[in-house]
């Protein structure tokens, strides 16, 4: 490649030869040990860009959510004339999903129905065109239901098996942007090329070779049809950037690309900020730019990630509350050597909170080591405390699996840039799968036979001994169905709704996983726990359904640091990802779990019975990894002790902890605070922990938000994995957060 002006001043390295972004940052960018002094605030065309998307927050606000929807055509990377916030002349950063800001596009590919209900729920009618022709187009949706047991669809029904990405598309796959910007699309597209024929020429075409062949062909067609959604905005990108400007916007139509593509769960942008810091450093150096114009580039590119919309039913917010698209987006963390990769662009993104309001989006994750720069997480903890809008992950544990080069998808899960990829699944019901094992294979609530009969538990005090041993039979025979659902599921996706652009921008010889999670853990620990150390006695009803519990006496309830109870929750979980790994996954996937809910804990309480630890039906269980509401009684410490038990090895997809401590337990003033969350943060992550959302706020200030959503417009929250705007909770979400613990101490 010739690419003397566009590389001029860069290290060379392998990076050079071959595709190998991680190389190039790591020849090229420029740690940062100084503190926040040099940040610049909003400039005037950013106030005045600022000042139109309020307007257009207001106005969907206004609408009841959703501003605007294109029912005439369905959304493809080519579908939509050009669209800008202001202008052409106004934006920096250029690029909608469709032609006009916060107007949502259908895509219909993951499933019609899903389409058509999301429009009608919003008051809109999707085109006879449109119905027509996926009427005799088999979609994502219609190949699973046409695979799936009776079952695999009883477990769905009754909400064993929830939120599976049965009639959407999957989403949590992070396609390498950098790569557009480092080499061209021009070269990226023949490296492609190369990978095919060499494939094509082999002795046997295996199934899997076929399939292969057939995905690098639609990812080189969509590397082209990015190529002209550049041009149509007058950009040539089949050259690699040149500047800094043409390095973030060359990095954001490979993410816009995507997102016309594609409406997953999770639209993650990955690993971008010490990329974006190379070429902003050298036009600094050379004199082309300001540090005012250096952070003008980041916050026009995070106004553009802030407006991305897809269409959704309201059952989809049930599940994923807020209207998350969780953009999300890694900072910081530590190099193989030992070397941090704190940059000035790390605070810039940071910043972006302060000059354009806190925000959800993008769901900024700081990969946090000990080796961090101590002014870095000071700026970090302060923005915190300010804003409640960022995550951190333990960069600690993270990299002795992933290297120095992943990224977060969704939430906290982790996975390398551009060479692993994620098929993501949902959760199952721990906690409906321990009142199974109690009626025989029941369900609690509609009394179907769902999972093989087994022996019901009858009258008098539950044996903890027996209850164990039935759950984790129960839970065995949960993993097997699990996967095989799974495997459906992606199998489909595959062949309906593949990810083409985004596939594209990862290595062809790319290793995959399989996303398995959890809700209801803290339920399930507190309830074997009240089995084992107090008197619990089912009471049945008229069908001879337990339907409810007697507890005489007290037990160890999980988020007091207590082992008695926090092991029984650990070995559950290890119990239930072994038995996960024992059935293969679709492609040869690696199988991973999370403890992690969304703000669903919600629907997912509202599915299920009363538990044996005192929880009634129907009430919310907590989030992710968290211990139940009010029973983590011992302080702050003693709640992040329990969480950091559990084994992040079997956790590979992660273990959310979303933590809320008030601004007067932190410390007396705003530089204790400071001092103590870094202390606090340090601590957990020693141990071993993995992920902590914080937010730091008074319950009363959520209390006078949730009556009047005029007194905080912005009020933006963590609530587990991610970050949401208060207002955009449905009242019963907002009361599951109110109830949550806010720890009054250390």
């Amino acid at each position: 490649m010739n690419n003397q002006n566009a590389w001029r001043d860069f290290k060379e390295g392998i990076w050079c030869d071959s595709i190998n972004v991680s190389n190039f940052i790591k020849m090229n960018y420029t740690p940062y040990d100084g503190d926040s002094s040099f940040l610049e605030g909003p400039t005037e065309r950013t106030e005045k860009e600022m000042k139109r998307v309020k307007e257009l927050l207001i106005a969907e606000n206004q609408k009841g959510g959703v501003l605007d929807v294109d029912t005439s055509k369905v959304i493809t990377i080519l579908s939509h004339d050009p669209g800008y916030v202001v202008d052409k002349d106004t934006d920096i950063i250029v690029g909608l999903q469709t032609d006009e800001p916060l107007k949502r596009g259908v895509s219909p590919f993951a499933g019609i129905r899903n389409s058509i209900q999301a429009c009608n729920a919003y008051g809109y009618e999707i085109s006879e065109k449109i119905k027509d022709e996926f009427t005799y187009r088999t979609t994502h949706n219609t190949g699973v239901f046409r695979a799936y047991t009776d079952t695999m669809k009883k477990a769905r029904h009754a909400g064993i098996l929830t939120g599976l990405p049965d009639a959407y598309a999957r989403g949590r796959i992070i396609g390498d942007y950098r790569r557009i910007a480092l080499y061209g699309m021009d070269f990226l597209i023949e490296q492609k090329k190369k990978d095919k024929e060499e494939i094509g020429e082999k002795d046997w075409l295996d199934e899997e070779t076929i399939h292969l062949l057939e995905d690098l062909s639609k990812q080189i067609e969509f590397m082209n049809q990015l190529k002209c959604l550049a041009l149509s905005y007058g950009y040539d990108i089949s050259g690699p950037a040149t500047n800094a400007f043409e390095a973030v916007q060359w990095l954001y139509f490979g993410y816009l690309g995507a997102v016309k593509e594609q409406n997953g769960a999770a639209n993650s942008i990955g690993r971008i900020s010490e990329f974006m810091d190379i070429y902003i450093e050298r036009d600094l150096r050379e004199g082309k730019i300001t540090e005012s114009r250096a952070q003008e580039l980041i916050d026009d590119l995070v106004i553009k990630l802030r407006l991305v919309r897809h269409l959704r039913t309201p059952e989809y917010n049930d599940v994923f509350a807020g209207d998350p698209v969780w953009v999300t987006l890694a900072l910081a963390g530590v190099t193989g050597e030992g070397k941090h990769m704190v940059t000035k662009t790390c605070y810039r993104v940071l910043q972006t909170l302060y000059n354009l309001g806190s925000s959800a989006e993008p769901n900024i994750t700081v990969l946090w080591s000990e080796k961090l720069p101590e002014p870095f997480k000071k700026f970090c903890a302060k923005v915190s405390i300010d804003t409640d809008s960022i995550q951190y992950e333990n960069d600690d544990i993270m990299r002795r699996m992933y290297g120095d080069d992943y990224a977060i998808a969704c939430c906290v899960s982790a996975m390398k840039m551009g060479k692993q990829m994620q098929f993501f699944g949902a959760r199952c019901n721990l906690a409906k799968v321990l009142l199974m094992a109690l009626n025989g294979g029941k369900d609690e609530i509609a009394g179907d036979q769902i999972a093989p009969e087994g022996p019901c538990f009858g009258d008098g005090v539950l044996d903890f001994d027996e209850v164990y041993k039935a759950y984790k039979k129960y839970l065995k025979w949960m993993a097997k169905l699990y996967v095989n659902t799974m495997n459906v599921i992606h199998y489909m996706h595959d062949k309906y709704a593949y990810e083409r652009l985004m596939m594209a921008l990862h290595d062809t010889d790319v290793e995959r996983l399989m996303a398995f999670g959890v809700s209801g853990f803290s339920v399930v620990a507190d309830s074997l726990s009240a089995i084992k150390y107090a008197k619990v006695t089912p009471i049945k009803d008229e069908r001879g359904i337990i339907c409810d519990f007697e507890i005489k006496g007290d037990f160890p309830k999980y988020g007091n640091d207590d082992d008695r109870v926090d092991l029984i929750g650990k070995d559950i979980v290890e119990y239930f990802y072994k038995e996960l790994c024992k059935t293969p996954a679709y492609r040869g996937a690696k199988h991973t779990l999370s403890i992690l809910t969304i703000t669903s804990n919600v629907m997912y309480g509202r599915k299920t019975g009363s538990t044996p630890d005192g929880r009634k039906a129907g009430e919310p269980f907590a989030p992710g990894a968290n211990p139940m509401h009010g029973r983590d009684c011992e302080g702050a410490l003693s709640s992040l002790n329990s969480v950091a038990k559990l084994s992040y090895d079997c956790c590979r997809d992660g273990i959310s902890n979303t933590f809320s401590i008030t601004p007067e337990a932190l410390g007396k003033n705003d530089e204790n605070r400071v001092s103590n969350l870094v202390t606090m943060l340090d601590g957990y992550f020693e141990q071993d922990a993995h992920h902590l959302n914080v937010n730091v706020l008074n319950r009363e200030k959520l209390i006078a938000a949730m009556n009047d959503p005029t007194l905080y417009p912005s009020l933006t929250i963590r609530v587990s994995g991610y970050a949401v705007n208060f207002n955009k909770l449905t009242r019963d979400k907002q009361e599951e957060v109110v109830a949550r613990t806010f720890h009054q101490s250390m």
